[in-house]
């Protein structure tokens, strides 16, 4: 997320409504980059619930 999101600060607490750079672009691309790093692929409903960092990180934990 540090990579996508081009923020050091990023951490448990960030969310796409208090993330600035956390718009449909960045959301898209962080999904490729995690699919791609993990040799994982996420259904359409998982992408729409990974709106904070901890449901990005539920739900990548529940496919590896």
């Amino acid at each position: 997320m540090h990579e996508v999101f081009e923020d050091e600060t990023i951490d448990f607490s960030c969310s796409q409504g208090n993330c600035e750079k956390w718009d449909s672009l960045h959301h898209l691309n962080l999904i490729s980059d995690l699919e791609d790093e993990f040799d994982v692929e996420f259904e359409p409903e998982e992408i729409a619930e990974m709106t904070t960092f901890a449901k990005v990180k539920e739900v990548l934990v529940s496919k590896c």
